[in-house]
This record gives C-alpha cells, sequence and structure tokens, in this order.
C-alpha cells in the first residue's frame, strides 16, 4: 500500500463531504463530550473551516476549551457502514475574520450567505493535529498533520479561484453538466462549480454536492484549465 493513500484517501472525504459531526468538550458539564452536526468547507490544503453562532451550545464549549475532533462520514449507503470510509480530525478550532475563507465557505454553502454577516456569527479554521482514517475493516492509520494537509504551492490557484469559478458557471455550465451526468453518474441540469483547489472541484445542484477529483494536481489558473479541458473530454467520449 503507498505511504500516501490514507492521506489521499482522507483528503478526498474531507473536501467532498459538506457537513461532519463536531465534537467538543461540553464547559459546564466537567468536560462531557458534545457531538453535534455542522456545516463545513475545506481549505486548499484541506483544513476544515467552519461557520458557527456565539449562541450554540457546541461555541460555548470552544470558548473554554477549543481542541475539538470533526468526523467525516462516507458510509452513507452501504449494506454495511462499516465497511465504508470515515476519518475524524483533531485539532484547535482557531477564530478567522479572513475574507477568502468567507467567500469561499459562502460559494459551498449559499444558505450561509443570509447570516454569515450576523455578528454572532464567528468563522474557524481548524489548525489540525492529527487524524485517524478507518477505510473498513483492518484499513486503520493515524496520520500526521504535515502529511494529511496539502503542502504543494498553490499560491496562484487561490488568488485565480473565483475567476475560475465565475468563468465556469457563466461561459461553461454545459461541461459542468457534463462532469456531473457523465462522469459522476448524478442526474440533472444547472450543475454549478463552488470551488476548485489542487486536486479537484466542487460542484452543486440545490442541496446535492458532489466531487470531481483530477488526474493529477493543479497549481495555476492554466493547470486548472488543463485538467478542466481533459474532463471534458473524458466526459464526451464516456458512453
Amino acid at each position: 500500500m503507498s505511504q500516501l493513500y490514507p492521506a489521499q484517501t482522507s483528503r478526498r472525504l474531507i473536501r467532498a463531504c459538506d457537513r461532519a459531526t463536531l465534537a467538543t468538550a461540553q464547559a459546564d458539564s466537567d468536560g462531557w463530550p458534545y457531538g453535534s452536526l455542522v456545516l463545513v468547507m475545506a481549505d486548499h490544503d484541506a483544513a476544515p473551516v467552519l461557520l458557527l453562532s456565539n449562541l450554540a451550545e457546541h461555541s460555548k464549549n470552544l470558548a473554554a476549551d477549543n481542541r475539538v475532533s470533526l468526523l467525516f462520514d462516507d458510509t452513507a449507503g452501504l449494506d454495511d457502514p462499516l465497511t465504508g470510509a470515515r476519518v475524524t480530525v483533531l485539532g484547535e478550532a482557531r477564530e478567522t475574520d479572513d475574507p477568502r475563507l468567507r467567500a469561499r465557505f459562502i460559494a459551498r454553502h449559499p444558505s450561509a450567505r443570509d447570516y454569515a454577516t450576523f455578528t454572532d456569527f464567528r468563522f474557524y479554521r481548524l489548525a489540525v493535529t492529527r487524524a485517524h482514517l478507518v477505510a473498513g475493516f483492518g484499513v486503520i492509520h493515524w496520520i500526521d498533520a504535515d502529511a494529511l494537509l496539502w503542502r504543494g504551492d498553490a499560491a496562484e490557484l487561490i488568488t485565480r479561484e473565483t475567476d475560475i469559478v465565475e468563468h465556469m458557471n457563466a461561459d461553461h455550465a454545459d461541461a459542468l453538466d457534463l462532469y456531473a451526468n457523465r462522469l459522476l453518474g448524478l442526474p440533472g441540469s444547472g450543475w454549478t462549480m463552488t470551488g476548485i483547489d489542487p486536486e479537484g472541484c466542487d460542484l452543486r445542484l440545490g442541496g446535492t454536492v458532489a466531487r470531481l477529483l483530477f488526474d493529477g494536481p493543479v497549481h495555476d489558473a492554466d493547470t486548472a484549465r488543463q485538467a478542466l479541458v481533459a474532463a471534458v473530454n473524458r466526459a464526451r467520449t464516456q458512453d
């Protein structure tokens, strides 16, 4: 098994999920674990980003202890869920006011636009410590942050992401439907791109999200264009 396999599998799962189970230590009950459902967005390096209300129980817990874990689950629909992959990411939830992360989160979760600017909501980026992957019986790995997170140069891609996403949605809507219909086997038309990172791009139609993986890493607008064109060509030749 490749040494990169656990990290790649974990990143793919983190990037594909739009929600996770957040575990915090309950501040007013001697540290009892408290689990809650949260919306999540993965940054370009796959570090999770959250938008939380100060009024929520988990936010009160974070104010006392910002150590958390996030469970990402890819077992839905399996006859035996325990054969599917899931990864638990551990780290410190650190508040951020980075406008890039705000914009990327709202693109991933359009409904968040209605409350992201409320004064009682805060963005948090997880400073990852390590992760634990279970990808079926006997496939169990602890993964350090340095191995889990994408460490390649994506500075130019980050700068151009908004331009690429807007261009694809405005001028290549047919290509996005091809990705979803032909390559991912998902029905419907009107798919939009919500983000692009070194390993793939994110698509959305209503409440359904999807992930298109690239054949290889991209790091700027030119390599992203090549990957997107290659995916269109592959989709058009698919039966």
